[in-house]
């Protein structure tokens, strides 16, 4: 299937998702993860509707940014090293893998306006996964006041790549939990509305555990690298 075939299906499956959860299917941005595909099949992704790309790459990004038509709202959804927030603090507007003090004080730096930042949380505990610790998040949010052109828009998490939809749940359920804590501390600068949650094989239990950002690769727009 093409990509606008694609994307009929996701938005389905996501409306089913809401549904079932009471939830309203406006709620829910997709996230089209371009990292394995072309600049060409990421216009076509826009061309299709889509709003929002995410790129877990500054060099990725900067090239998709140089060849395309259109400007998308752009999602930094990658490890962001410190040294290169520099080349891509001016092109995204969301960064979902806030995770250091040392990272929060150059985006501060870099950035000329509030810059929304998720916190990105290990929340199913995996030593191969980055992240902070779901104990530790509150007093680090807390730390963030200091940095004024930071905004906790949310936090981020990556479900463990298994078959028991349990475990899986359990990890998406932890990181709503948390947003509830931190939004009854009230705090101006971390509204923490979104929860960047949910990849092309568990966004539906993502969006039933109340992901508002979907980050879909694969099943959307495929992967060209596994192309011969």
């Amino acid at each position: 299937m093409n990509v606008a075939e694609n994307l009929e299906v996701i938005q389905r499956e996501i409306v089913n998702a809401c549904k079932d959860a009471g939830r309203n299917a406006d709620e829910v941005k997709i996230i089209a993860v371009t990292k394995y595909v072309s600049p060409k099949r990421a216009q076509e992704a826009i061309d299709a509707g889509v709003l929002h790309l995410g790129e877990n790459r500054n060099e990725g990004l900067l090239d998709k940014i140089s060849h395309l038509q259109d400007k998308p709202v752009w999602h930094f959804i990658g490890t962001l090293q410190t040294r290169k927030v520099k080349n891509i603090i001016d092109h995204v507007t969301y960064i979902h893998s806030l995770d250091r003090l040392s990272l929060a004080k150059e985006i501060n730096k870099r950035a000329g306006s509030k810059v929304n930042c998720l916190i990105q949380v290990n929340a199913s505990g995996e030593e191969s996964k980055h992240g902070l610790d779901p104990e530790d998040v509150i007093a680090f949010v807390q730390d963030l006041k200091q940095y004024t052109n930071i905004e906790v828009s949310g936090l981020m998490t990556m479900a463990p790549l298994t078959e028991d939809e349990q475990v899986i749940r359990d990890s998406f359920r932890k990181l709503k939990i948390l947003q509830s804590e931190i939004q009854k501390l009230e705090l101006k600068y971390a509204p923490c509305h979104e929860l960047s949650m949910g990849m092309s094989n568990d966004f539906k239990i993502a969006v039933e555990e109340g992901s508002t950002m979907v980050r879909i690769g694969t099943a959307l727009v495929g992967n060209e690298s596994e192309v011969q």
